[in-house]
């Protein structure tokens, strides 16, 4: 099974995503990609996906264009804005969307507000995942 998660800056929704359909389902082969890619995955994400024993910090952001020519069983995305610019992938056989509250923001509370948002972004995407039919 070959799937690509697509979110907008491939910081936070689509590298959770990533990591725990790696950790849940071994064999499979994941990417994820955004349509105007960060330089690199958000710290808070990285910290609240260690909270569950899942290592996402060798992942990076990457360009969605650059899997166009990839044959995937599966593309998800997980945000709005990704779902609407998305390109298409003809060598796709599902394309599954569900937004999710980007949990960046420019100004959090504390450093644990910002790690408590970014912990049930975890859990939202995690359920979502549980619920996949692959």
């Amino acid at each position: 099974m070959k799937v690509l998660v697509v979110c907008t800056g491939n910081s936070c929704r689509s590298q959770i995503a990533e990591g725990l359909i790696k950790n849940r389902y071994s064999e499979f082969e994941v990417y994820s990609a955004g349509t105007h890619p960060e330089t690199n995955v958000n710290p808070y994400a990285i910290r609240a996906m260690g909270e569950k024993n899942i290592d996402i910090t060798n992942q990076y952001p990457k360009l969605v264009d650059d899997f166009i020519e990839t044959e995937f069983d599966y593309v998800l995305t997980v945000c709005d804005s990704a779902n609407e610019l998305c390109p298409v992938f003809p060598n796709t056989k599902n394309r599954v969307h569900k937004s999710f509250i980007d949990p960046n923001r420019d100004s959090y509370e504390s450093d644990e507000d910002a790690l408590n948002i970014y912990r049930e972004t975890v859990k939202d995407i995690s359920e979502w995942i549980d619920n996949l039919e692959f």
